[in-house]
């Protein structure tokens, strides 16, 4: 099979089976960047929404430049990886101030911004400027990998190397944005990981996975991602018909984002006598009432599974309490305004708005 066959085979296929997704609509950098950031871990179904609110609100990377950081990972709780959204405003601060809203219109000067690797660059660098640069991404991957056989560790170097190589290859030099937009397309919705429809693909009589029965065995990815079990207990603190909230500052997950005070174990089985409380919590403790905690929650992040209790602290009103600088109180108005994990988020709103 020759490239161009691959290519115009690709291309053919996606002019009749693509998504009408909006910003396969437009040229505009701002619009693909903002798209591509949303759509990374995170499934188009789930995305769209999102780049709708996005683009409604901040309609220029100025106006996103322009918003406060706390307004913006708002507006993105619920999509996780908290640190695509502050390296979204800060590159587009860049932009907007530095580079006077002028978007950098090639591969190597995109790589050069905050949050913008090489599958991103090269998916501005194609859709929105029409240079021949191919993206490699898990769509990729598996595309690549079934059609031509390459059996190969797909988070090793030689295979990232070899794929790399053979995308590069493979790209129409013409039509580079609408090849980009066909490969990872035909990945996403006909060779998927599972169930792949093999029996309607138009590369069935030539594709070495489906020629040689190796179709779920193909990409091989070698390298297990560990899952880290944590275990949280929040003391939700209410003293006068507010609740003390605590901004997350230190290098974790979260990061800017608002719970509630936490204290975190090694293992399950603590007790509120055995928990290692600091000495302003048990100050508290002892002046005021305690609900029993609530059931344990799970929470499943990529790379963590978390394990919550919620206790509830009622203080005595008035009463006087020198709290940690990153924890203050607010109203439950201000607080349905903060930006807030999901698992935060989903407590506050079973537990306060039933």
């Amino acid at each position: 099979m020759n490239n161009k066959f691959f290519a115009e085979t690709l291309i053919r296929w996606y002019t009749h089976q693509h998504r009408d997704l909006p910003w396969r609509q437009t040229r505009n950098p701002y619009y693909i960047w903002l798209s591509e950031i949303i759509l990374q871990q995170t499934r188009v179904a789930q995305g769209l929404p999102y780049y709708e609110r996005f683009v409604s609100t901040y309609p220029t990377i100025t106006d996103l430049a322009n918003a406060p950081e706390q307004e913006v990972i708002r507006l993105w709780q619920g999509l996780g990886y908290y640190s695509r959204a502050r390296n979204l405003h800060q590159t587009a601060k860049h932009i907007a101030y530095q580079l006077n809203g002028v978007f950098p219109s090639t591969y190597n000067e995109l790589l050069k911004l905050k949050g913008i690797g090489p599958y991103t660059a090269a998916a501005i660098a194609s859709f929105a400027f029409d240079e021949a640069v191919a993206v490699v991404d898990g769509n990729v991957y598996r595309v690549l990998a079934r059609v031509f056989g390459v059996d190969l560790d797909i988070a090793s170097s030689q295979g990232q190397k070899k794929f790399a190589q053979l995308a590069a290859e493979l790209i129409s030099i013409e039509q580079p944005a609408l090849y980009n937009q066909a490969i990872m397309e035909f990945g996403a919705v006909h060779c998927t990981p599972t169930s792949p429809d093999c029996l309607l693909c138009p590369f069935q009589g030539v594709c070495a996975a489906n020629l040689t029965g190796r179709v779920a065995h193909l990409p091989v990815k070698i390298k297990k991602t560990k899952v880290r079990v944590r275990h949280f207990h929040y003391f939700i603190l209410m003293k006068d018909g507010q609740l003390a909230m605590n901004l997350r500052t230190e290098r974790d997950i979260w990061q800017q984002l608002y719970d509630f005070y936490l204290v975190e174990t090694e293992h399950s089985d603590a007790t509120l006598d055995s928990l290692p409380l600091p000495s302003f919590l048990q100050q508290a403790l002892s002046q005021s009432v305690v609900s029993q905690p609530s059931e344990t929650i799970t929470h499943i992040l990529s790379h963590q599974r978390i394990q919550a209790r919620f206790w509830q602290v009622a203080l005595p009103p008035g009463f006087d309490l020198e709290l940690p600088s990153s924890l203050r109180f607010f109203t439950q108005e201000e607080i349905d305004e903060l930006p807030k994990p999901v698992l935060v988020s989903t407590y506050w709103k079973a537990r306060f708005f039933e």
